[in-house]
């Protein structure tokens, strides 16, 4: 990185939240993000925004998954919870399976490079 480069450190404070967690101990970590302005009141003219997390079990460890659920109450994110999870989840077997993919055939043509002597 450049010394030049500088990062931009500055709180946007037209977009502050509090956040709560709520969970059911087992499967379901639901983030309700509530919106509040710069003097931590809470914004009426924003609706809160949800956030779905879980964790699947792999042999290599725990896998987490996380979604923002389409909902406008805690009611509707509970609804929600297990098709954005399922979507996610989807979504992540898709990427493991083009990397894999990618990776296959990287090794194929790097195979394919070996100058085997006398041939």
């Amino acid at each position: 990185m450049a010394q030049n480069e500088q990062f931009d450190f500055k709180v946007d404070t037209d977009n502050l939240y509090r956040e709560d967690a709520i969970t059911d101990l087992k499967v379901a970590s639901i983030r309700r993000m509530i919106p509040v302005g710069a003097d931590g009141k809470d914004d009426p003219g924003r609706a809160p925004v949800f956030y779905g997390h879980t964790q699947i079990m792999t042999p290599q460890g725990p896998l987490p998954l996380q979604a923002k659920l389409a909902a406008n109450n805690l009611g509707e994110a509970i609804e929600a919870f297990p098709k954005a999870m399922e979507q996610e989840m989807a979504q992540m077997v898709q990427q493991i399976r083009k990397m894999q993919e990618e990776e296959q055939q990287k090794k194929q043509r790097d195979d394919s490079r070996i100058i085997v002597p006398g041939r």
